[in-house]
């Protein structure tokens, strides 16, 4: 059976915190701060884990940008899918 390849240019997008879901869609592009700097998340980005502070910053389609604030939380990236927990203590 043929295998069909995954050629979508967009992230789904869930961000969470222990209130429940704060966003959930697709965005263009995801960026945010670790220890070693800030970081940006494209569509095919390698499988990705980080501690994340500051802010994440979505850009959306139409070039629309909607920044979220936070202490701390994790990101995680796999297969044009980001998953953001905030409010994790470390």
């Amino acid at each position: 059976m043929e295998q069909s390849t995954t050629t979508t240019q967009i992230l789904d997008v869930v961000i969470r915190d222990r209130s429940g879901i704060l966003f959930e869609g697709e965005a263009d592009s995801v960026s945010s701060y670790n220890d070693t700097g800030d970081f940006d998340v494209m569509p095919f980005h390698a499988n990705f884990i980080s501690i994340i502070k500051n802010n994440i910053v979505l850009r959306l389609k139409g070039g629309r940008v909607q920044t979220i604030p936070l202490k701390t939380g994790i990101i995680k990236v796999s297969q044009n899918k980001v998953e953001v927990y905030l409010g994790i203590v470390h």
